[in-house]
């Protein structure tokens, strides 16, 4: 089951299930009815239930009419951890880690697949990272590894966008993570009942349709078990909380020359048995700012 987030073309936001194929969606069956948000569908217990009983309803809307959302819009926690495949740290000639990297997204840096990403006007370094997005279905603290699948609700695509001069300011990621539309979460979640192996898939990044990054998830150095039970061992997870698993090689950074996003430019990120993310670059205003 695909389930994702969006604004009708009556301008009113909600969420629901996605029909026909990841190659080819169709439409969108509305939930928003019962459930505020995809997050609240996930709180309560008997949410997934009901979004499974809908799936044979007929779809509200059309796919291609909706303008995509985050997948999930307000995530209380977006968790995003760094340096964690095993060929971005060859690339970046780091130690191998011994624990999780983790720094911290806020929602408000995020935008839904078909939406523009923002380079912002103070850097030309801004930089793709295709990764992948777990998104967490109940509440849980201190999880053991085998018990930590049971956790997670489904899976996204996620482009980690990010300000490599601003993340390189101090050892803290923050600023170079969190400019306003610099990361893009979609273009649905797949429900993880129909990916039991994640660490089969293959994840692939193109830039203007040339391939740039490529490794399957098994090269994850802190696979996804490890990273729900880490996390959920220093901060209790809620429903609709986003686990962002890391980069593999081949980020613009370490190209030669480097290889930054600019406006027109369109990246893609791909995670098989999930679909593609898909988002347009612009440039942000030079005389833009809020006082």
């Amino acid at each position: 089951m695909k389930l994702t987030s969006y604004v009708g073309p009556d301008g009113r936001e909600s969420f629901g299930i996605v029909t026909g194929s990841i190659d080819k969606p169709e439409g969108i069956i509305d939930l928003g009815a019962r459930y505020a948000s995809l997050r609240d569908l996930l709180a309560d217990a008997e949410g997934m239930a009901f979004a499974r009983s809908q799936q044979d309803a007929t779809p509200t809307s059309s796919f291609a009419d909706a303008k995509l959302l985050p997948v999930v819009t307000k995530p209380d926690k977006i968790l995003c951890v760094g340096v964690n495949f095993a060929s971005h740290v060859k690339e970046t000639g780091r130690e191998t880690p011994t624990k999780p990297m983790i720094f911290m997204r806020y929602a408000e840096s995020q935008v839904g697949a078909n939406q523009d990403l923002l380079c912002p006007k103070v850097s030309e370094k801004f930089d793709y990272e295709g990764e992948l997005a777990v998104i967490i279905g109940k509440r849980c603290r201190y999880v053991p590894e085998d018990k930590a699948l049971d956790y997670v609700a489904g899976y996204a695509c996620y482009n980690d966008g990010s300000v490599r001069d601003w993340q390189k300011h101090s050892q803290q990621f923050g600023p170079g993570k969190n400019f306003p539309q610099t990361g893009a979460l979609g273009p649905w979640m797949v429900t993880s009942d129909e990916l039991t192996d994640i660490s089969a898939q293959s994840l692939k990044t193109r830039l203007n349709g040339q391939e740039v990054q490529t490794a399957t998830l098994d090269d994850l150095i802190f696979d996804v078990p490890a990273l729900v039970a880490y996390c959920s061992s220093f901060i209790t997870l809620e429903p609709g909380d986003v686990i962002i698993c890391g980069t593999t090689g081949g980020v613009g950074a370490f190209h030669q020359p480097p290889l930054w996003m600019k406006a027109g430019d369109t990246v893609e990120v791909e995670i098989s048995g999930i679909g593609i993310l898909r988002n347009g670059v612009v440039k942000e205003a030079d005389d833009f700012a809020i006082l």
